[in-house]
């Protein structure tokens, strides 16, 4: 159970950014006892995989902060957070310090790149269709401001996911609550946009007054 809530938070939080979970990951794996990896994904842990991490992530940092250069940058991570989410909800259920946790997964981790893959990807694809709404909204002012929240959601979630894997449950809550606020307000400014093209459209051309003669 605990080895699964980790796991779905881990997940969660690189369906926001692929990078912060990982990197908490493979510091925590690496610098403390408190996550011993399976020796098939001990590589999370290493020198060059740390590096390389923290390198897309100071890169992430900022380009996710740029309108139009953020829904890009989404366009790129459909296939990087899914990825990143099945693979470290499987190094977390795999884990040996949750392997009394979740037995199923350990022997099954094909369940936990399934389960991480599906969780990353819907939160991704609530904040994809919700980053271009916001900027169109506000002229790209609400760009920087969602990142940093976004960001900043990934990392607590991801220590929380860790260390209190119990508190998973209110943060997927949240998530809920705000996939639904994100689709019912992304289909109200779709509608009130359609609406307003349409007016447009179906405006009569306007006639030129007509000039006086001179006699």
């Amino acid at each position: 159970m605990l080895a699964t809530l980790t796991g779905l938070g881990l997940s969660a939080a690189a369906g926001f950014n692929a990078y912060i979970p990982f990197l908490i990951v493979a510091l925590v794996a690496r610098f403390t006892g408190f996550v011993t990896l399976p020796a098939e994904l001990a590589w999370i842990a290493s020198p060059w995989a740390i590096a390389i991490a923290a390198i897309l992530c100071f890169a992430d940092f900022f380009i996710d902060k740029v309108p139009a250069l953020d829904s890009i940058n989404d366009a790129i991570s459909t296939v990087i957070r899914p990825a990143t989410g099945g693979l470290i909800f499987t190094a977390a259920t795999a884990a040996k310090d949750f392997e009394e946790h979740s037995s199923l997964m350990a022997h099954n981790p094909w369940i936990g790149i399934v389960l991480g893959v599906v969780v990353a990807l819907t939160v991704h694809g609530g904040k994809t269709i919700s980053r271009p709404v916001l900027n169109t909204a506000t002229g790209g002012l609400a760009a920087p401001v969602a990142s940093g929240a976004e960001e900043g959601f990934s990392l607590a979630m991801s220590l929380t996911a860790i260390f209190i894997p119990i508190l998973v449950i209110f943060f997927l809550i949240i998530i809920a609550i705000g996939l639904i606020f994100i689709t019912h307000r992304t289909r109200k400014f779709l509608a009130k946009r359609r609406k307003r093209k349409g007016n447009i459209t179906n405006q009569p051309t306007g006639t030129l007054p007509e000039i006086p003669q001179q006699l």
